[in-house]
């Protein structure tokens, strides 16, 4: 390994992983897993959702890093009759193997530490988790390369999520995972049939206004430790508790920073005219009459 991950203490005396190449932690309010949890595994209602899927519920889980992501979604469907399909995606594999290195220290990779091993040396794992049968796959590489080529993405073995963990590094340390190119290859990687849900940590005007721009119907989501508030998107506007409304697109049009990055540099701009008439006629905004959001 690199050495470019490390362990790192936080305020409520939990670790977490740091990496010294990004210069940010993983997790940095709760910790790993309660921070997953309220994230993740809670705001998309992966326990309530996996029962009445039919066939296999899919995750995909952007920005696999240690697995914190991962192993709070196996851990909360442990008792949930069904199965379950985790596919992980990052461009290294060093934080897992970091995680699975010091998985006592960092707690919540312990009982677990059978699947990491054999995620890293296999790239897929079959398991019974609890009452849940599991199959989990870690596809390693550039991910907007992967999104771009649409015969992979539209492969058999290549399923479209019902949930997406979206946890990569901040836009300003690692814009080429925020651009609008991404989300807008990730939104026509969804089935329209198959109702799809994400979550990522970012509130920023910059980010919501990607999603809306790429196709995603949007709310504010839930604070996780550090963050007084989150974002969701969704492929439908029903799966959204509290979609952005028209004071939220106001202060969107007074932002100094609402411009969607295009290319992977990071910039603050606010929007350029041609993006103000295309987010007004963004769908939510027409044809649904939502409640003040905050």
């Amino acid at each position: 390994m690199s050495g470019d991950y490390q362990l790192v203490p936080l305020a409520n005396g939990l670790k977490t992983l740091f990496s010294a190449s990004y210069g940010e932690k993983m997790h940095p309010g709760l910790g790993p897993l309660a921070e997953a949890e309220l994230l993740y595994v809670h705001q998309l209602k992966i326990r309530e959702r996996l029962p009445s899927t039919e066939e296999e519920f899919v995750i995909w889980d952007i920005g696999l890093g240690g697995a914190a992501n991962a192993i709070a979604a196996l851990q909360a469907v442990r008792e949930i009759p069904g199965k379950l399909r985790l596919v992980s995606f990052d461009n290294t594999s060093e934080p897992l193997e970091f995680a699975l290195n010091n998985s006592a220290a960092l707690q919540y990779p312990v009982g677990y530490e059978n699947q990491m091993a054999d995620l890293l040396r296999e790239r897929r794992v079959e398991f019974a988790n609890g009452k849940c049968s599991v199959n989990w796959e870690f596809h390693l590489g550039d991910f907007p390369a992967l999104l771009n080529s649409s015969s992979v993405i539209r492969h058999s073995n290549f399923p479209p999520p019902h949930a997406i963990f979206y946890d990569a590094f901040s836009p300003a340390k690692n814009p080429a995972m925020w651009t609008l190119p991404v989300f807008e290859n990730l939104f026509r990687a969804l089935d329209p049939a198959r109702p799809c849900a994400l979550t990522t940590y970012s509130r920023s005007t910059l980010l919501r206004t990607t999603l809306l721009l790429a196709g995603f119907f949007v709310g504010t989501g839930h604070a996780t430790g550090l963050k007084e508030e989150t974002t969701m998107a969704a492929n439908r506007l029903d799966l959204i508790a509290e979609p952005l409304n028209a004071r939220w697109l106001e202060r969107a049009m007074r932002s100094d920073s609402a411009e969607p990055l295009r290319e992977p540099v990071y910039s603050r701009a606010p929007l350029a005219p041609p993006t103000r008439e295309k987010l007004r006629l963004a769908p939510q905004f027409i044809a649904s009459q939502n409640p003040p959001s905050t």
